[in-house]
């Protein structure tokens, strides 16, 4: 089992139980899912930057990304319809576990003058919604290989129901929030 699964199950779940008084285990909040996103705006003039985006992002997470496309055409962007634009993954269960144990632990921390993660980034539904700047926090990414620095959204999909829960959630799970 993996380290921040265990962590959940044996100290977060616990703590939640006795903070909101649930009757069942089943009513604790959990993660549901991860989904790492990198939008290539830039890829109309040069489609070799989608691929780039998409061995990055296969490698930081190990799982395949799709390809997103354009759902209309922009004249003002010289964007057209169905034309490549970004790339995302959609991570469940043990992958999830693992990738997120890697952000809290070893990729955040890396960030230059990292100060912890903003507390106001929940969307009243209980999801979390996390930017990065570079991929190259990721010890995957050797910064030779780099074709262009890439920013990425992270959403932390959660069951809680409210902003509250889920933050309790997180920071029992050791999510470094800024003070």
């Amino acid at each position: 089992m993996n380290r921040l699964k265990e962590k959940y199950v044996n100290e977060v779940v616990p703590s939640l139980m006795d903070k909101y008084k649930y009757s069942s285990v089943m009513q604790c909040p959990k993660i549901e899912k991860v989904v790492i996103n990198i939008g290539c705006g830039d890829a109309t003039t040069n489609s070799k930057l989608i691929d780039a985006s998409v061995s990055d992002l296969e490698l930081i997470t190990g799982a395949k990304p799709v390809v997103t496309r354009a759902k209309k055409s922009i004249a003002g962007f010289k964007l057209r319809e169905g034309q490549p634009i970004g790339c995302m993954v959609t991570l469940r269960g043990n992958k999830m576990y693992a990738f997120l144990d890697k952000l809290i632990n070893i990729a955040l921390p890396r960030v230059r003058d990292f100060r912890g993660v903003s507390r106001k980034s929940f969307d009243g539904r209980g999801n979390y919604t996390l930017g990065i700047k570079e991929q190259l926090i990721f010890p995957e990414i050797e910064y030779d290989k780099i074709v262009k620095l890439r920013g990425m959204d992270i959403v932390i999909v959660t069951t809680a129901n409210t902003n509250e829960e889920a933050f309790d959630l997180l920071s029992g799970m050791k999510v470094p929030f800024k003070k």
